[in-house]
């Protein structure tokens, strides 16, 4: 549903000269020039500059950019519309989260949506924070759920829909000799070990700041980007991690783990985020899905310790 001219230009937009443009579209480079040209004079304005480095986008480029991406995402949802009135398609919800949230609440709030549309696919990304968004401005995913310690955006082509603070909790076994604490310091951690997840996770930038503020850096024992393997070895020994509730809540009674709150407010520092494209007009299925998610997010907010 989109023009030739259109076409184009996102081709040379993503791919970010004109030469790759046309080995992608097989159609020559002066084609491709002119139908770019005629756009521009068309819109009264330059898409791109043209340098050395390829083909940049001016500010009415990137404004044209966004435009496409909703439209080419709400091309696709009325054709799938479409295909379901005929029952010869599927709705593929497509989410990028973060690990966090990939442990535990992601899947079990699938489980609950799919029993509410039986018919619904998924296509699932596990990504840092800045990747999970990335993938929602350029129309790649139609939702991201994340963990951030940065503020909510309030321009871009990202808009988030909720954000609730979401702090990190000392995580250990039951049977830990802090165990029976109701609130701790990191200070109070130092004699045992760390387990931690990778430098690019938020968890773990939150600790190196309440560490580095209180001037006591334990070196993590493990470090892992397998969740799994953490909530192991952390019920097996004396070792401490950090996690937020909602990304644990389900594994606290499986393995045998306590949740406690830190005093420390680093701790505190970040939020759990529901990010969707900006501007763009979401289909029936994804607005019920983010209505589910943000609802049992409420939840478990209210269930965690403080």
């Amino acid at each position: 549903m989109e023009s030739l001219a259109i076409r184009y230009f996102y081709e040379v937009a993503q791919k970010g000269s004109l030469s790759a443009a046309s080995e992608s579209l097989h159609v020559a480079v002066s084609a491709i020039s002119r139908q770019v040209s005629t756009l521009e004079q068309d819109l009264g304005s330059p898409l791109f500059l043209r340098s050395a480095r390829g083909m940049l986008l001016t500010e009415a480029g990137e404004l044209l950019l966004r435009h496409v991406r909703r439209a080419t995402l709400e091309d696709q949802a009325v054709r799938s519309s479409i295909a379901a009135l005929r029952n010869t398609g599927h709705s593929v919800l497509r989410i990028a989260c973060t690990q966090g949230l990939a442990n535990d609440f992601l899947p079990s709030t699938l489980a609950h949506f799919e029993r509410m549309h039986p018919d619904i696919r998924f296509r699932i990304w596990v990504d840092s924070a800045k990747q999970a968004t990335q993938r929602v401005e350029t129309g790649e995913a139609d939702v991201a759920l994340t963990f951030t310690i940065t503020p909510p955006p309030s321009t871009g082509s990202v808009k988030v829909l909720y954000a609730r603070a979401s702090p990190a909790l000392a995580i250990m076994s039951q049977d830990h000799p802090l165990a029976r604490h109701r609130r701790l310091d990191i200070r109070d951690l130092i004699l045992y070990p760390i387990a931690l997840t990778d430098e690019n996770t938020s968890t773990f930038k939150l600790y190196q700041l309440a560490s580095n503020m209180v001037g006591t850096w334990v070196e993590p024992k493990i470090y892992s980007n397998y969740a799994a393997a953490l909530h192991a070895y952390v019920r097996d020994s004396q070792a401490i991690l950090f996690a937020s509730y909602s990304s644990i809540f389900q594994q606290l009674k499986v393995n045998r783990l306590v949740a406690i709150p830190l005093k420390n407010p680093e701790m505190h520092a970040r939020t759990m985020q529901v990010q969707v494209m900006r501007g763009r007009i979401l289909p029936d299925v994804i607005e019920q899905f983010l209505s589910v998610t943000i609802r049992r997010m409420n939840e478990i907010v209210l269930e965690a310790p403080v």
